[in-house]
């Protein structure tokens, strides 16, 4: 539902969706209209909800090609960041709420997840392969300065020798650099510092609640010079709007101290593709035109295309340039590439020997 009235970006401060399109799955749909009758006014901003959620499983399993690991773990669902591009946002139709305003808004904060991941690594038969966190939303949004649940689940980890990767544009993950470094020192993290932009007014209605670009360098210059592997993760690039700082955008990294660098196409997938367009229109209205074009362009005609092997890279010759583009300034710059992480040192919890179990 869109209520009519102004767009939400000027109603509600800090948020990045501009209105809440009904939950997918609902039986019905209301829509709001101005019938002249005299209603309250929309408040400037909206407070942040959070719900718990009793975790019944800790590890998300999956076996798409496009990705290079098979197994996450996520101590949100939600996330303030609120992106409006976020391809998660889909998922919050799940448990009934919107993909728009409730997915920044409406948060559900999973509880025992350190106890139901001990558990499955304790289970005969597991394989150790690295756990990426985490892969839907950001383990370092806001909420976890109060929660600290991706911290704790970092000490899980380095208890048992567990290789880790984690993807955050959040300043909040250097709180957690004494565990990192420990990580780093058994070869068992990687960390991908996520840039889309350095244009801060841009960020601030993209991605209103993460970290600033300036933040975002400074994190990877403080992780580097303590010894954790990190790179940057030029996502998403959004042709007409982003595209034309790829080349400035991975030799900031660089010079902050990125080992490794990798892009992503925007993904528009369901609900994402009307908000993303209603931002445009709201906040670029010049360019809403020349970027949809663009994006129908690397995408077969289609807003978005979630076959394997298209949907993070696209495909026409714009999508061709892009890579070539990155390609060029990756090799120029000479970046050293991912190292490979540690597995032959995981001890399950409770085995034989376990010199790392309390």
């Amino acid at each position: 539902m869109r209520p009519s009235g102004p767009p939400h970006s000027e109603r509600y401060r800090g948020r990045g969706a501009t209105f809440a399109p009904p939950n997918r799955f609902a039986p019905t749909v209301s829509e709001a209209v101005d019938d002249g009758w005299w209603q309250d006014a929309v408040p400037e901003r909206l407070a942040t909800e959070v719900t718990t959620e009793s975790s019944r499983s800790a590890l998300s399993w999956n076996r798409s090609p496009d990705l290079p690991f098979d197994r996450s773990l996520n101590p949100y669902r939600g996330c303030e960041h609120g992106c409006v591009y976020c391809y998660a946002r889909p998922s919050h139709a799940y448990w009934d709420l919107s993909p728009g305003l409730d997915f920044e808004t409406r948060l559900i904060a999973r509880e025992g997840l350190v106890e139901r991941l001990e558990e499955e690594l304790a289970r005969p038969g597991y394989v150790c392969r690295p756990i990426n966190l985490s892969g839907n939303t950001d383990a370092y949004q806001p909420l976890e300065a109060e929660r600290r649940t991706t911290r704790r689940l970092l000490e899980v980890l380095l208890k048992h020798r567990h290789p880790v990767t984690l993807v955050t544009k959040g300043a909040l993950i250097l709180r957690d650099l004494d565990l990192l470094a420990e990580l780093a020192e058994h070869r068992l993290v990687r960390v991908m510092i996520s840039l889309t932009s350095l244009d801060s007014d841009l960020k601030r209605t993209l991605e209103p609640r993460t970290a600033s670009p300036e933040a975002r360098l400074r994190v990877i210059r403080r992780l580097s010079a303590a010894g954790v592997p990190v790179g940057t993760l030029i996502s998403p690039v959004i042709p007409g709007l982003t595209d034309h700082e790829l080349e400035a955008l991975l030799k900031a990294a660089h010079a902050a101290g990125a080992s490794s660098a990798s892009w992503m196409l925007l993904r528009l997938p369901r609900e994402v593709a009307p908000l993303f367009e209603d931002w445009l229109q709201t906040h670029y209205p010049e360019r809403a035109a020349r970027v949809m074009s663009l994006m129908r362009q690397c995408r077969d005609g289609q807003t978005y295309d979630s076959r394997f092997g298209h949907r993070m890279r696209g495909q026409g010759v714009f999508a061709e340039l892009l890579a070539q583009r990155f390609a060029k300034c990756y090799y120029q710059l000479g970046f050293e590439g991912d190292i490979s992480l540690d597995t032959s040192a995981f001890r399950p919890p409770g085995a034989q020997g376990d010199l790392f179990a309390p």
